[in-house]
């Protein structure tokens, strides 16, 4: 897979199933290109969406080509597997997954000081924070916020420390109906604000046609299709 324009190539596989077994484990193949924007990888469940997002950040094994902005983050041939802490992508999972014993500010300024920014980490923080309309939550623990308020602040974590590429494996899964619309709004005002190019995993064809500039269709044993949205979820509207 070549192309000089994309921000995010992917062509894995990424192996599942116990390790012992000694038949040959099954995989999820995923190959797609990420040009800019917002990339939905849209698809039922337990066709690998999670897997290739995880895998993008490091935190699953797999073999193939990963690159991120022209920079190999993964290349099994060349023995290149870059550490999830260095490659410079945000992740925000399902269930925002903050730290609870950090306040939000701490929380947001985290990635910031891993990365040896600690003077300026929690201005920075506080900025992002005001971004997303959540400046006011700074000093709260992680117990007492709500859903919507917790992905606001996970959303504002991956963020902050300057990723080239985030990704939102399903955040918005857990959330009511006006919730889930307003983090929408949220993450498409961010994106087209901030330039920052994402990848948006959903399983909803309306959420995969509001969010997507470009859509990956994921079906039984990984990615099928590549597209535009509308051409690619029409069907399942219906």
């Amino acid at each position: 897979m070549k192309s000089v324009s994309a921000v995010l190539e992917v062509d894995v596989r990424i192996p599942v199933g116990p390790l012992g077994d000694v038949r040959e484990r099954a995989a999820v193949q995923a190959r797609f290109t990420l040009p800019g924007g917002i990339l939905v990888i849209f698809g039922p469940s337990g066709t690998g969406k999670t897997l290739t997002v995880r895998a993008v950040a490091g935190l699953v094994a797999a073999t193939g080509i990963i690159r991120v902005g022209g920079e190999t983050l993964l290349d099994a041939d060349a023995s290149v597997n870059v550490a999830p802490e260095h490659r410079r992508v945000g992740y925000v999972p399902q269930h925002a997954a903050l730290f609870p014993h950090l306040s939000v500010r701490d929380n947001v300024a985290f990635g910031l000081r891993v990365r040896g920014n600690r003077k300026e980490s929690g201005p920075l923080a506080e900025q992002w924070l005001e971004r997303l309309g959540a400046l006011h939550l700074a000093d709260r623990m992680p117990r007492r916020l709500s859903g919507g308020e917790s992905q606001r602040v996970s959303l504002a974590r991956a963020l902050a420390p300057e990723p080239r590429v985030v990704l939102l494996d399903e955040p918005f899964a857990s959330l009511d109906l006006t919730t889930r619309r307003e983090m929408r709004r949220v993450v498409r005002q961010v994106q087209e604000g901030s330039g920052i190019p994402m990848v948006f995993v959903t399983h909803s064809p309306r959420e995969a046609i509001e969010m997507g500039d470009h859509l990956v269709r994921y079906g039984v044993g990984g990615s099928q299709e590549e597209g535009r949205p509308e051409d690619l979820v029409e069907e399942d509207l219906e």
